[in-house]
């Protein structure tokens, strides 16, 4: 500590109570004595102080998977906008194949002096993912908020969908309907929402007498061509129900049925996840389990936003609760000769 305050004093020409004050946001020292001691800071190769990291530009990074499941798109508008309320300007990070990773973009926020990072399904969620990035964060001290749930040793403030009370609406949607034969369709195995999903798929189908085998349970990769070759096995296992853990994963099993011959809803019932744009013009509508995205992104930037202005922020975990969207890709279970599937 001693050496920088020097070695910054002596890039500046002033003391080292002069940087001390500036480092520690005391009053007293003009706007260009603090700027060019900041900028110092930046030139040494030293860290700033936390509250002082994005001082000028009040830069906020917005670290999103991808853009073509339309619930990110929607979750960077409603961050957006609440960073702009408040005077932060979010600087959009989206991973793409062959591009830059979660861990590049973090470093290249750091560079950029961020005030703090918003993550969004990000490897957080992941418990076999490289995490180190992460724990960089929580050493450096930087404000951070998850969407949505992490693995437990990551202790930021975060804001989730109650994936247990989403499934909790799906099967009971469902079984309302006469259906029994209930498949569920999940991401990868280490993936934290959806082993909560799993667990609570499990717990409601004891407490209503339903048998759950692992033959019902089908995990891939978040997409429709995923949702489609998982989904067309669980046909084959005579299913009439199909909860997924993301709409494109619902729209892949809607393609699935109609693919061995059979009918959404008429034959087979499809539940999705997420409520993201458009699902109200699918074919059929899509009955979906909608994450309330508005208030998860809003309550994001306000823990946030306290964080970076010094205000004590918990960090246990803010579960939201999600609501069934009824439409059209769900009706009442009717027996079909199993002959069908092929």
């Amino acid at each position: 500590m001693t050496r920088r305050l020097a070695e910054v004093a002596k890039k500046v020409g002033v003391s080292e109570a002069t940087v001390s004050r500036v480092l520690n946001g005391k009053p007293g020292v003009a706007d260009a004595t603090r700027a060019a001691v900041l900028t110092a800071l930046d030139v040494l190769g030293y860290e700033r102080p936390t509250q002082l990291r994005g001082e000028r530009a009040r830069l906020v990074g917005l670290v999103l998977p991808e853009l073509g499941n339309p619930i990110f798109p929607a979750l960077a508008e409603v961050v957006g906008g609440a960073l702009a309320q408040q005077g932060f300007t979010p600087v959009l990070c989206t991973r793409t194949a062959g591009g830059l990773s979660e861990s590049d973009y973090v470093e290249m926020l750091l560079d950029q002096q961020v005030s703090g990072v918003v993550f969004a399904g990000g490897h957080y969620a992941e418990a076999d993912a490289p995490h180190e990035h992460y724990h960089r964060l929580l050493e450096l001290g930087l404000p951070v908020v998850l969407v949505n749930a992490a693995d437990d040793d990551l202790r930021f403030p975060r804001v989730s969908t109650d994936d247990a009370v989403a499934v909790e609406q799906a099967f009971g949607h469902l079984t309302s309907l006469g259906h029994e034969r209930i498949g569920l369709v999940l991401g990868p195995e280490d993936h934290i929402p959806s082993r909560r999903k799993l667990a609570s798929f499990r717990a409601c189908a004891e407490a209503a007498g339903i048998e759950i085998g692992d033959d019902l349970v089908e995990r891939t990769l978040f997409s429709p061509e995923g949702g489609q070759a998982v989904v067309s096995r669980l046909l084959r296992g005579g299913v009439t129900g199909v909860i997924c853990a993301s709409d494109p994963l619902a729209l892949g099993a809607i393609r699935a049925v109609r693919r061995v011959g059979l009918s959404v809803p008429e034959d087979v019932s499809v539940v999705g996840f997420d409520d993201s744009a458009f699902m109200n013009c699918t074919n059929p509508p899509l009955t979906t389990v909608r994450q309330p995205i508005e208030a998860m992104g809003r309550t994001a930037v306000t823990l946030l936003v306290g964080q970076i202005e010094g205000a004590s922020v918990t960090s246990e975990e803010l579960l939201f609760e999600p609501e069934l969207v009824v439409r059209g890709s769900t009706a009442p279970a009717r027996v079909r000769p199993p002959a069908l599937v092929k």
